[in-house]
C-alpha cells in the first residue's frame, strides 16, 4: 500500500512536470507574439536622491530598444492601418502605401532582446558612476499585450576625489597643462563617462586652436583608480597614450595658401591643374600672401584675400579654418568648397593649405508661375521672370533682375474690395563687402554685404485708382554669428504717384481724410535699421526669436528745413511734401517643445509710429494693420480697428484697409503632429491697432487709457499639411471679443450659436495660407 502510494505520487509528480513544461512552452510562444507596449524601470537604492533616480531612469529609457509602436491618446492608428491592409504583392499600389507608408509594423515581445537591454542598463549605470550595478527583468502579459519590467540595483555613486594631468617634457603636454584651468572634471562631482568624453573633446579643441592639426581625442586616456581614496571615491589621471603618433604631437603652421576657384575633379584627372607647387611656377598666380590658380581670370583674387583667414606663416587653428570655409560658402558663388592640408616640410612642421572651389552656374534664368495668397486674404496668380548673375563684376557680386505681373482677388472679403492688378520690375546688386568711407572689420563666418536695389510697381485697383510706386535703397547686411543679424539701410526711398483716380473713388474720398491720403503723392526717405536674434536652429526645448525695426523718415531734412506742418510750414522736394516720422516695431517669439510631436508657439508684437515736423499723419504704406491669416485670425485681413471704430459704419459699403499708428498683438498656438505630414493646432489671438491723433471720420480710433477694453480676442483650431517644401495651412477662427461692439457687450460668449447658419457665416472665419503664422 505504501509502495502504491509512492508510485502514485511519482506518477502525479511526473505528470505535473510534463504539464508545467507544456504550459510554459505554450505561454512563451504566446508571449512572444504579444504586442510589446514598452518597458518599466524600477530603481532600488534608498541612498540615491529622487532627482538622481529620475535622471538615471530617463537616460536608461532612451537607450532601451526597440521602441514600442507609436500611440496617440492611447490608440495606435499606425498599427491599425498596418493590420487592416492586405499584404501587397508588389512594392507599389494602395495596399503597399497603406501598410508600409501609413501603417507601422507591430513591435512584438519577441523583438525585444531582454538580456541585451539588461546589459545596457548595467553598463549605462556604471558609466554614470553607479559601480557594481545589477539588473533583473520580468515580463508581464495581459490581454495580448506585454511589457518588460527591469529592476536595477545600482551601487553607491562614485565621486571624483582628485584629478591629475600627468606631465612630461613634450610640447603637446605643456599645451595640455595650459588648458587644465577649464577642465570639465571637478573634484566632488560624480564619475560620468560622458563628461570624460567631453573633456577629451575639450582638450582636442584647445590643441586644434594651437596648431596641433593631427591630434585626436583618442590620443588621450583617462585612468580611473577607485582604490586610492576608498569610501566610493575615484581618482582620475589624464595622460597621453603611450602609442600616440608623433605627427599628432607636432605643432603645424601654414606655408603656402593655394586656391583653385574653378576646381573640377575631372579636370584634375586631365591634368589641367597639374601645376608644380614651387615658388617659381606659382609666382604668376601670387596675390599678396596667397596663390589663386585661375588662368581664365574668372574671379578677382581680392575676393579670396578677404575671405581667407590663413596667411603664410600663421599657426594653424580650427577657428580660422572653419571661418574660412563658411565665408567661402556664404559668397554664394561656389557649389562645393573643399579644403586640404598637405605636409610641405615635415622637419619644420609646415603644410600647404589648398582650397578647391567648384563654382555654381554663374547665370540662371527662371520663369515662375505661382498661385498664391497674401496677408490681406487675396488669392491670385503671379508670373515672374528672374535673371541672376552670381559673379557680375568677377568679384562674387550677385545681380538679380526680375519682372512680374500679378492679379489678386479677395476671397471672402467685402464685395466692394475690388480686384488688384500689379506689374513691375526689381533689380538688386549685392556686393560681398562693405562699401563705405570707413574700414569695416568682420570676424564673422558670414560675409557682410552691400545691397543696392531699385524697383518700380504699377498697381491698379479696379474702378478706383492707379498707383505708380518707385523705390530704391542702399545699405548693408551683416551677421555677427548664426544668431545675430543686422540690416542697415543708409537710405531707403519710396515715391508714390497716383494716376487715373476715378470719379467714384474721388467722390468717396471727399468724405474721408484716410481714404484721400491713400492716393496722395508720397515721398518717403530716410534710414531704416533692423536687428534679428534667433536661436531657433538649436535643438533646445525652449528657443526664441526677436526682431526689432527702427524707421526714421525725413528727420535730418525736416530739422534742416525747419518743417512744421502744424504751423503751416510744410516743406516740399520737387513739389512733393516729404514724410517725417519715427517708427519702431518689436516682434518677439517664444517656442517650447514638450515632445517631438507637441510644442507651444507664442508671439508678442508692439509697435508705434509717430508723425511730426513735416507730417501730420503716417503714410498709409508705413502704418500698422491687424486681422488676417497671420494676425488676429478671427477677423478678416486689415478690417480690425483702429481702436473701437466700427468699419460697418463706412458709407456706401466701401471697403478699405483699416490702418493705425500703434499696434499691440499677442498670439499663442499649441501644435501637435497627428501623422507624418498632418498637424493640428489650437490657437488664441488678441490685438488691435490705434491712431496717435484724433480722426473725426473714425471715432474711437485714438489710443487712450481705455485701450485694454478695445483689444480684440479670437480663437480657433487649425489643420496644417506639412509637405516639407510646402506647408498648407487651414485655420478656422471665431471672435470672442469684438472691440466695436457696445462697451460691456464686447465679449461674445452669450452670442455663440453654431446651429444658426447666419451666425456661422458672419463669425466663423476660414483662413487659407501658406506657411506657419509665426
Amino acid at each position: 500500500m505504501k509502495k502504491n502510494y509512492k508510485t502514485s505520487f511519482k506518477y502525479i509528480y511526473t505528470l505535473g512536470i510534463a504539464f508545467a513544461a507544456v504550459s510554459c512552452n505554450t505561454r512563451y510562444l504566446k508571449e512572444d507574439q504579444m504586442l510589446y507596449t514598452g518597458a518599466e524601470i524600477n530603481i532600488e537604492n534608498d541612498t540615491i536622491s529622487k532627482s538622481e533616480k529620475k535622471d538615471l531612469k530617463a537616460g536608461l529609457e532612451d537607450n532601451l530598444t526597440p521602441k514600442p509602436n507609436s500611440s496617440f491618446l492611447g490608440l495606435r492608428p499606425k498599427l491599425f492601418f498596418y493590420n487592416i491592409a492586405r499584404e501587397p504583392k508588389k512594392e507599389k499600389g494602395f495596399n503597399y502605401w497603406l501598410k508600409y507608408k501609413v501603417g507601422e509594423k507591430p513591435v512584438l515581445l519577441g523583438d525585444v532582446d531582454r538580456e541585451f537591454n539588461k546589459d545596457i542598463i548595467e553598463n549605462y549605470s556604471e558609466n554614470k558612476g553607479y559601480f557594481n550595478a545589477r539588473a533583473t527583468y520580468d515580463t508581464v502579459a495581459k490581454n495580448k499585450k506585454a511589457k518588460v519590467i527591469y529592476t536595477l540595483t545600482p551601487g553607491a555613486r562614485y565621486l571624483i576625489s582628485d584629478v591629475k594631468f600627468q606631465q612630461d617634457s613634450t610640447l603637446v603636454n605643456s599645451e595640455i597643462q595650459s588648458l587644465t584651468d577649464k577642465t570639465f572634471l571637478k573634484k566632488g562631482q560624480p564619475f560620468d563617462l560622458d563628461v570624460i568624453k567631453a573633456e577629451r573633446e575639450r582638450i582636442d579643441n584647445g590643441l586644434k586652436e594651437r596648431g596641433f592639426y593631427y591630434f585626436h581625442p583618442d590620443n588621450i586616456i583617462v585612468q580611473a583608480d577607485s582604490t586610492v581614496s576608498g569610501n566610493h571615491k575615484v581618482e582620475l589621471n589624464v595622460k597621453l597614450k603611450d602609442n600616440t603618433p608623433d605627427l599628432s604631437k607636432q605643432q603645424f603652421s601654414i606655408d603656402k595658401v593655394i586656391v583653385f576657384p574653378n576646381y573640377n575633379i575631372r579636370d584634375v584627372k586631365d591634368g589641367k591643374y597639374n601645376v608644380p607647387m614651387n615658388s617659381d611656377s606659382l609666382s604668376k598666380y601670387a596675390y599678396n600672401d596667397i596663390y589663386v590658380i585661375d588662368p581664365e581670370h574668372k574671379f578677382k583674387p581680392r575676393i579670396f584675400d578677404r575671405a581667407l583667414y590663413f596667411k603664410q606663416g600663421d599657426l594653424y587653428n580650427r577657428t580660422n579654418h572653419n571661418l574660412t570655409l563658411n565665408r567661402l560658402i556664404s559668397l554664394g558663388v561656389f557649389k562645393f568648397v573643399k579644403n586640404e592640408f598637405v605636409v610641405a616640410d615635415s622637419l619644420k612642421h609646415k603644410f600647404d593649405a589648398y582650397y578647391l572651389l567648384t563654382p555654381r552656374e554663374l547665370q540662371s534664368l527662371r520663369l515662375e508661375a505661382l498661385g498664391r495668397t497674401n496677408s490681406a486674404n487675396y488669392a491670385g496668380s503671379e508670373l515672374n521672370l528672374n535673371w541672376t548673375h552670381r559673379n557680375f563684376f568677377r568679384g562674387a557680386e550677385q545681380f538679380k533682375a526680375s519682372v512680374y505681373g500679378a492679379f489678386d482677388v479677395q476671397i471672402g472679403g467685402p464685395k466692394n474690395a475690388k480686384n488688384i492688378f500689379r506689374a513691375g520690375s526689381n533689380v538688386q546688386l549685392s556686393i560681398p563687402r562693405i562699401i563705405a568711407p570707413f574700414r569695416f572689420h568682420s570676424s564673422s563666418a558670414f560675409v557682410p554685404r552691400t545691397n543696392i536695389t531699385l524697383g518700380y510697381e504699377f498697381q491698379n485697383r479696379t474702378e478706383y485708382y492707379t498707383l505708380n510706386t518707385f523705390s530704391g535703397s542702399f545699405g548693408y547686411v551683416w551677421k555677427e554669428n548664426a544668431r545675430k543679424e543686422h540690416d542697415l539701410k543708409i537710405l531707403d526711398i519710396t515715391y508714390v504717384s497716383p494716376a487715373n483716380i476715378t470719379p467714384l473713388y474721388d467722390s468717396i474720398s471727399r468724405k474721408s481724410d484716410a481714404m484721400r491720403r491713400v492716393v496722395e503723392r508720397q515721398l518717403i526717405f530716410g534710414p531704416t535699421y533692423s536687428y534679428t536674434y534667433t536661436n531657433t536652429m538649436l535643438s533646445k526645448p525652449s528657443t526664441i526669436y526677436y526682431k526689432g525695426t527702427l524707421d526714421l523718415a525725413g528727420n535730418i531734412t525736416g530739422l534742416v528745413t525747419g518743417a512744421d506742418v502744424k504751423k503751416d510750414k510744410e516743406k516740399t522736394i520737387f513739389g512733393v511734401p516729404f514724410s517725417q516720422y519715427a517708427k519702431i516695431e518689436n516682434d518677439f517669439r517664444f517656442y517650447h517643445k514638450f515632445s517631438e510631436k507637441t510644442s507651444l508657439a507664442t508671439r508678442a508684437i508692439a509697435g508705434i509710429a509717430y508723425p511730426y515736423g513735416n507730417s501730420e499723419h503716417i503714410p498709409f504704406s508705413r502704418q500698422f494693420f491687424s486681422g488676417g491669416s497671420n494676425s488676429v485670425r478671427a477677423f478678416r485681413a486689415r478690417t480690425l480697428g483702429p481702436g473701437s471704430f466700427d468699419p460697418r459704419t463706412i458709407e456706401s459699403g466701401y471697403y478699405f484697409d483699416q490702418s493705425g499708428d500703434i499696434k499691440l498683438e499677442l498670439n499663442a498656438e499649441y501644435r501637435a503632429n497627428l501623422y507624418k505630414f498632418l498637424n493640428v493646432a489650437v490657437f488664441a489671438d488678441a490685438g488691435n491697432v490705434w491712431l496717435v491723433n484724433e480722426d473725426p471720420d473714425r471715432p474711437g480710433a485714438k489710443f487712450s487709457k481705455e485701450f485694454l477694453s478695445e483689444v480684440a480676442v479670437g480663437a480657433g483650431v487649425g489643420l496644417r499639411l506639412d509637405f516639407s517644401i510646402l506647408i498648407l495651412r487651414l485655420d478656422l477662427a471665431m471672435p470672442l471679443r469684438v472691440p466695436y461692439y457696445e462697451r460691456g457687450d464686447r465679449w461674445t460668449f452669450n452670442k455663440i450659436n453654431f446651429g444658426d447658419a447666419s451666425w456661422r457665416r458672419d463669425n466663423l472665419i476660414l483662413n487659407i495660407a501658406i506657411g506657419y503664422p509665426f
